[in-house]
């Protein structure tokens, strides 16, 4: 498979672990590095390490980000549906895009880690039905960002994150922009292929979602933890065109960033 979409690179600076101005200067580092994208992730406490260590809520984080930074875009990877209602998350990603001049994503998805659930009063449910409030949520967002006064600076990108072949891929196709997943080449091709078999069904140009995968992580579904040419060269010609590491605090190293940038930089031309 071949795309004219250009590579670009994302870092997740996890909000995990480290302090305010460490996040504060995280992010001035990546723009500074001519990374493309910045999320961070929506959970109320650490995924990995101490997990009652320090940890920041998503969307005010982005908010501040929005204020300090000038290029870069900024979104959540990913968003929990769960957290809050749909017609308030459309007006916090609104006010984000303005905020930013534009460079909001917003990336969403049904939400699956209990303790959040748990700690902050919500119901947790089942997988299929978090995914079903997902489904319920999407077309509210999209009804709400074209009601709201002033509205959106642009057509707000939407990433959707999951790889669940029968509902989750299938709103990919109805809604998102851009579509994460953490896979290695030989799943990748699969999900792929039922991808574009729900956009077929949904008269939807499958060449309409940019392909986004995780990468630098190590024993993930076949994934090498090896530099951009081992790594990202399979992906890269299966379509995948955004690339995100994750950084973790509380030091954020950017060094394995680096190389990914000139990999870039040398395949945009």
């Amino acid at each position: 498979m071949t795309t004219s979409r250009p590579v670009r690179i994302g870092v997740q600076i996890q909000p995990q672990h480290g302090t305010y101005q460490q996040l504060r200067d995280a992010v001035r580092r990546a723009e500074d590095l001519g990374v493309d994208i910045v999320f961070n992730w929506d959970h109320f406490f650490p995924l990995n390490g101490d997990p009652d260590g320090p940890h920041y809520e998503c969307w005010t984080l982005l908010a501040a980000w929005a204020e300090q930074t000038s290029r870069v875009e900024l979104g959540a990877l990913v968003t929990c549906n769960s957290y809050r209602n749909p017609s308030l998350l459309a007006d916090m990603t609104r006010t984000v895009d303005h905020i930013s001049g534009g460079r909001v994503v917003l990336g969403i998805g049904s939400g699956w880690f209990e303790r959040d659930y748990n700690e902050y009063g919500y119901e947790f449910g089942t997988a299929g039905g978090r995914l079903d409030a997902l489904a319920e949520a999407l077309p509210i967002i999209e009804d709400r960002f074209t009601r709201l006064n002033p509205p959106p600076t642009r057509k707000i990108p939407t990433l959707i994150g999951g790889g669940g072949e029968k509902k989750t891929l299938k709103l990919v196709a109805r809604h998102a922009d851009i579509w994460h997943s953490f896979t290695g080449p030989d799943v990748l091709a699969h999900k792929l292929d039922v991808l574009r078999g729900h956009c077929e069904r949904e008269g939807r140009s499958f060449d309409d979602i940019e392909i986004s995968v995780g990468v630098g992580g190590k024993g993930r579904e076949g994934r090498s933890p090896d530099a951009p040419e081992i790594e990202a060269v399979p992906l890269y010609d299966l379509g995948a065109r955004l690339f995100t590491m994750g950084l973790n605090g509380p030091d954020y190293d950017f060094a394995p960033v680096e190389p990914w940038l000139r990999w870039r930089d040398e395949l945009n031309g």
